[in-house]
């Protein structure tokens, strides 16, 4: 006969395993084909080490360590592994976070994921053209969109406009 501590704990282990998997942290787009695909060692070849832990492992910088927080001329915000553009300057804000907010991507610009990382249910963004990870969309934004593009800077490349020739 089976002890009632046994069962007790024999069923608490398969809970403790089945909530390990729901919450450990796995690549949200490993199945996803991209346009551009490279190695992994053409990745760290082409991204400095802070890059390549944002872009290609899912990592995260500090608040307020990107220079791209306090970028306010006119330009176009491009996924630093690819160049693709994926914001426009003109939906920057001052979200607070310590991180570049935005309200609205570039079209055909991102693709999302459902990440479960941290035990919590995010929707992650990633450059829909090379995969690689630019941070997370929320739904306390501003209008007209109402969301929160909170973006790691070091995921990024800034081009400013070209200026007018008048």
């Amino acid at each position: 006969m089976i002890d009632r501590r046994i069962l007790l704990a024999s069923v608490a282990g398969l809970f403790g395993i089945a909530a390990f998997r729901w919450l450990r942290a796995s690549p949200a787009h490993a199945a996803e084909k991209f346009e551009i695909e490279k190695t992994d060692a053409e990745w760290r070849a082409q991204l400095t080490p802070q890059q390549y832990e944002i872009l290609r492992k899912e990592g995260t910088e500090r608040p307020g360590s990107s220079p791209l927080l306090k970028e306010h001329r006119k330009g176009t915000f491009a996924c630093a592994g690819c160049d693709l553009p994926l914001f426009s300057s003109e939906t920057k804000y001052e979200s607070g976070t310590g991180w570049p907010s935005f309200w609205k991507p570039l079209d055909n610009a991102i693709g999302t994921t459902s990440d479960r990382t941290f035990g919590m249910l995010r929707t992650e963004v990633h450059c829909r053209r090379c995969g690689g990870h630019l941070g997370h969309v929320f739904d306390d934004g501003p209008k007209p969109t109402g969301l929160r593009y909170c973006m790691d800077g070091f995921a990024l490349v800034f081009h400013p406009a070209a200026p007018s020739a008048t």
